[in-house]
């Protein structure tokens, strides 16, 4: 008997040196934990980040935008001040916001030689002056030598050649006379040239506007050619006139007909996202880019403000001019974006009030550049998605920021 125990306690397994199991409970869990995940994040549990933007009722519209294009706001009147002749700047008197008047003097030149050459002509013109007041003294003198040779020479008292020489003399001095007084005029237009050149010394404003640019500091030469190679300036400073301002945009030509003259437009500036301001178009210029395909369309403000400033970024809306008493138009208009599927499963989703996105099939209508009509499924001021919708569904739970 004790035999046979010592046998089988031969057969009992070491489990000592066995090797360990293998764990499978690990990976299973995972594999849970990721199943829960799609779980909660298809049931509204995790909310899903979206972009919304507000759906518009067409009939609340007055005015639709037909079509939205960029531009930049440009000065129609816009100046870079020159003088009109060479000549060292002597003093600026002009500051980059500064405000000034039509004629206004910006800048003084060196005037030096001007005055001296004003100077010389004055003294000429009364040089002339006093010239033919000597003429007119012996011209009389000599016309009434003349009389006394004619009342001899009818006595027999004077030869015949000294009344020759008396009548010569007269003429000489007659035509001295002439000439002397042709010269006044000729010293006088000297004089206003001189002082015409006197009068470029100063760099006077051609319109009432603002600076933009001040070029010029005193002592550089300016000229108003390119002249010494980078050395001359050819500017003072730049004026803008701050009310020729008014916005040009390029249109694709493929949408021009949807632009007319007159036409109401609204304007947005990059720097203002805000501020919507009341525009329309002065003129379509007739003609195309062709290396754009488009044609250049100028748009005026309707009021003036301090803060609309030249080559600012803008956006631009052209609106459709409804007539009075025209009929309503139907539907809502969204974004392009928000339109999902396609053909017959088309559909928008929009965020209700418990914050959860539901899907609502629509019906489409027109579209207009990025806004898209919608003739049945909308009432008008929804809040509808842009997007994502690739882990988007009907009745889950979002987060919204505008777009």
């Amino acid at each position: 008997m004790d035999r046979q125990e010592a046998l089988i306690s031969q057969l009992r397994i070491d489990r000592k040196n066995a090797p360990p199991r293998r764990r499978r409970w690990p990976w299973i869990g995972g594999f849970i934990a990721i199943a829960i995940g799609v779980f909660v994040a298809l049931s509204g549990g995790r909310p899903v980040a979206v972009e919304t933007a507000e759906a518009r009722a067409a009939a609340n519209e007055e005015n639709a935008s037909v079509l939205d294009a960029s531009g930049y706001v440009t000065a129609r009147r816009q100046a870079t001040v020159s003088s009109k002749v060479t000549g060292k700047v002597r003093e600026v008197l002009i500051e980059e916001g500064q405000k000034v008047e039509a004629d206004q003097v910006v800048a003084y030149l060196d005037d030096t030689e001007a005055k001296t050459d004003e100077g010389l002509a004055l003294a000429r013109l009364n040089a002339a002056k006093t010239a033919l007041g000597e003429i007119r003294a012996t011209l009389a003198d000599a016309e009434r030598e003349l009389v006394r040779q004619q009342d001899m020479a009818a006595r027999k008292l004077s030869s015949q050649q000294a009344l020759d020489a008396a009548r010569t003399q007269v003429d000489a001095l007659r035509a001295r006379l002439t000439n002397a007084q042709a010269q006044i005029p000729v010293a006088e237009r000297q004089l206003e040239a001189t002082r015409n050149q006197l009068a470029n010394m100063q760099v006077r404003a051609p319109f009432a506007g603002v600076v933009t640019v001040k070029a010029a500091q005193p002592g550089e030469m300016i000229s108003p050619i390119s002249a010494g190679g980078g050395f001359t300036r050819t500017g003072i400073g730049t004026i803008v006139d701050m009310d020729s301002l008014e916005v040009q945009v390029d249109v694709n030509e493929a949408y021009i007909n949807r632009v007319t003259a007159n036409q109401p437009v609204n304007v947005v500036l990059n720097a203002y996202p805000d501020w919507n301001i009341p525009a329309s178009v002065i003129a379509i210029i007739p003609a195309a880019d062709r290396t754009k395909a488009t044609v250049k369309v100028r748009i005026a403000f309707a009021a003036k403000d301090a803060r609309i400033v030249p080559d600012m970024g803008v956006r631009v809306s052209f609106l459709e001019e409804r007539k009075p008493g025209a009929p309503k138009r139907e539907g809502v208009w969204v974004p392009t974006r928000a339109i999902a599927g396609k053909d017959k499963d088309v559909a928008v989703f929009v965020v209700g009030a418990d914050g959860k996105a539901r899907r609502v099939a629509v019906v489409l209508g027109e579209k207009r550049d990025a806004d898209q009509l919608v003739t049945k499924g909308l009432k008008g001021g929804e809040q509808v998605v842009l997007g994502p919708f690739d882990t988007l569904r009907d009745g889950v739970r979002v987060t919204t920021k505008k777009a």
